[in-house]
């Protein structure tokens, strides 16, 4: 599905999931498809806040940069 807005979260362009537990419009990363959750809420119905720390990478999917 193709949505038109921000990530929730991270606030990145190409929102392509809408929560169906909040209705928060994620991105890829922070979308569970398994449960059709975002990652927040996915936390809470876990139990587990340490579910909500991804990553955060570069937009080419790099985290670390070498100069």
């Amino acid at each position: 599905m193709s949505l038109s807005g921000l990530c929730a979260i991270c606030e990145r362009l190409n929102v392509d999931h809408g929560c169906d537990r909040c209705g928060k419009l994620v991105c890829d990363r922070h979308w569970d498809a398994e449960t059709g959750l975002c990652v927040e809420c996915r936390a809470d119905v876990d139990g587990d806040p340490s579910r909500r720390d991804i990553p955060e990478r570069g937009p080419d999917g790099v985290d670390t940069y070498r100069f």
